[in-house]
């Protein structure tokens, strides 16, 4: 159960620093389900501690900066950037994605407290279903994103817009914009 490195991504290509996290959320999913299993035949030994403590690591920080990302950074930019024929779809995509964060958000607290508990130790086990829930919610909205918003994002965002959109992304993780 192993996790990939924590890399700091090159926010002077935003949109690309986004991409990459959601290979790295896809990532935390698969070893979320590998745990459980993990947990069925293994017990609570230290494999699952570290493989809880990562996740939770993972999905309080970089998936809550990720979601900041875009609620603060991206979002907004493009909004401002939408043509009056694409403001509506746009604002309904909008909505969409800031519901879909607060519904992982309020799935992760839940599952959040059974990992805390796995990581200090104890035999507690991890609900298959919820775990199943928690995956089918970030990949539905990682599938969203990709295929509607990011795609979106290259149409409408300008240069300008992309260069302060990766600085604001910096600004949140306090590392500095390479040029």
């Amino acid at each position: 159960m192993s996790d990939l490195p924590n890399a700091i991504p090159d926010f002077s290509q935003p949109l690309q620093a986004l991409k990459a996290c959601h290979q790295r959320t896809h990532a935390q999913c698969d070893t979320l389900r590998r745990l459980v299993a993990h947990l069925k035949d293994h017990g609570n030994d230290g494999q699952a501690r570290l493989a809880a403590s990562n996740v939770m690591r993972y999905f309080d920080t970089a998936a809550r900066h990720h979601h900041a990302d875009e609620e603060q950074d991206l979002l907004p930019r493009m909004m401002a950037a939408a043509t009056i024929s694409r403001g509506s779809s746009l604002t309904r995509l909008v909505a969409d994605i800031a519901t879909e964060h607060r519904a992982m958000e309020r799935v992760w607290t839940e599952l959040r407290a059974a990992l805390q508990e796995i990581s200090a130790g104890e035999k507690t086990p991890l609900d298959v279903l919820e775990v199943d829930r928690f995956v089918k919610l970030y990949h539905a909205h990682i599938t969203v994103e990709e295929a509607s918003l990011f795609p979106l994002a290259e149409m409408l965002l300008s240069r300008e817009d992309l260069k302060a959109i990766g600085a604001g992304m910096a600004a949140r993780r306090g590392v500095p914009v390479s040029e």
